[in-house]
């Protein structure tokens, strides 16, 4: 089921999460990082976790930052998109 509400920056940082290239700080508001840097959209960033398609991969500290990974129902969304398991197209 494709998710006509995501946006091209939604689907790209779904994809980059894909890639491994995405950290989540863990905090109730969490921050992502893309390749060390932030990422411009933190707010869209937040609905992406807290919409249930990111999350951390592994429990830490609250402020550490953490590799994220995409949920079950993230890889969904891609795949309904046209993407691969590694945020490729298919």
């Amino acid at each position: 089921m494709t998710n006509p509400q995501l946006t091209h920056r939604a689907h790209a940082i779904l994809r980059a999460t894909a890639c491994g290239r995405v950290r989540v700080s863990l905090s109730c508001e969490p921050d992502i990082f893309v390749d060390g840097l932030a990422f411009c959209d933190q707010p869209g960033a937040r609905a992406l976790i807290h919409a249930g398609l990111i999350s951390p991969a592994r429990p830490g500290r609250i402020g550490e930052q953490v590799p994220a990974r995409l949920t079950d129902t993230g890889r969904g969304v891609l795949a309904d998109a046209g993407f691969g398991a590694r945020g490729t197209a298919a």
